[in-house]
């Protein structure tokens, strides 16, 4: 029996319902974070904490708990279900009120879940890449919030799950803004280039962790934005995600993307990030 944390309260993951009234069901009115966990550790939680903080600020969400209080739910959360390796979804809904889009008032409390996940690290697809599908980003322009609304990245993931591929790339007007549910980066004459965190993309964690294993490998990065055209000539192309780490796309849109099976800087940035999964986490297996 697996549990959940329920508005600050570890419950038995059966006995929850979702109140059909909950903005969150009827808005998407709220904000998420997923977190992963390496030997029962909660990898880069402060990064992950305060940009949930950060997304609740943004659409004037209040959270009733404290940073501290959300890690010591989480980490209970943790060792009840006895989760060594997999994930942590947290999501925060603006909470349960006759439906009317305006905010509800002052005395109606944000709804809190939690729940874990079991997942190893995907060893393969970060050693052999993944295929990618060039696709027009859609979405509205507050990509910085992590928020519930993800219709758009739904419906372009499963676009290029359609052509038979792993995930999609987004571009507006031919920039680069980032994959469906990772952050896409490239790497030109040695240079890494990843989009500025701005409006247009989530400021991923492993985006934030690639960037520091730049800094301490003593690789040259930008964060600026490339096209498609720029995209499509690069040496090599990479997605960073919570659950992806870092992991290399081999073909875009059926062609190759750089030398297939040669990543020599994508291969300097997996061992800075394992090493610091390790340092943080304990010597993985």
């Amino acid at each position: 029996m697996s549990f959940i944390v329920f508005n600050g309260e570890l419950s038995k993951r059966d006995t929850i319902t979702v109140d059909i009234e909950d903005r969150g069901y009827q808005f998407g009115d709220g904000i998420y974070e997923v977190v992963r966990v390496y030997n029962g550790c909660l990898f880069t939680w402060k990064e992950h904490v305060e940009r949930l903080y950060a997304s609740a600020e943004k659409i004037r969400m209040t959270i009733p708990y404290t940073m501290e209080e959300m890690k010591v739910m989480m980490d209970k959360l943790i060792e009840k279900n006895q989760l060594i390796e997999g994930t942590i979804y947290l999501q925060l809904t603006r909470g349960i009120a006759p439906r009317n889009h305006a905010f509800p008032g002052s005395d109606v409390q944000a709804v809190l879940v939690a729940y874990t996940r079991l997942g190893e690290r995907p060893v393969k697809l970060m050693e052999e890449g993944v295929d990618a599908l060039i696709i027009e980003d859609k979405r509205w322009l507050h990509c910085d919030i992590k928020s519930l609304n993800l219709l758009g990245n739904v419906l372009a993931h499963q676009e290029a799950l359609d052509a038979g591929c792993y995930e999609a790339i987004l571009h507006r007007d031919g920039v680069i803004t980032e994959g469906s549910h990772t952050n896409v980066s490239i790497v030109s004459d040695g240079t890494v280039y990843t989009h500025p965190a701005n409006n247009l993309i989530l400021n991923g964690i492993s985006r934030r962790v690639m960037l520091k294993a730049c800094e301490s490998q003593s690789i040259p990065f930008k964060e600026e934005a490339f096209t498609v055209d720029q995209l499509m000539r690069a040496d090599e192309v990479f997605i960073t995600s919570t659950t992806l780490e870092i992991t290399p796309v081999r073909r875009i849109n059926g062609q190759p993307a750089g030398v297939e099976g040669q990543y020599p800087v994508i291969r300097q940035l997996q061992e800075s990030f394992t090493a610091a999964i390790e340092t943080e986490c304990g010597s993985l297996r």
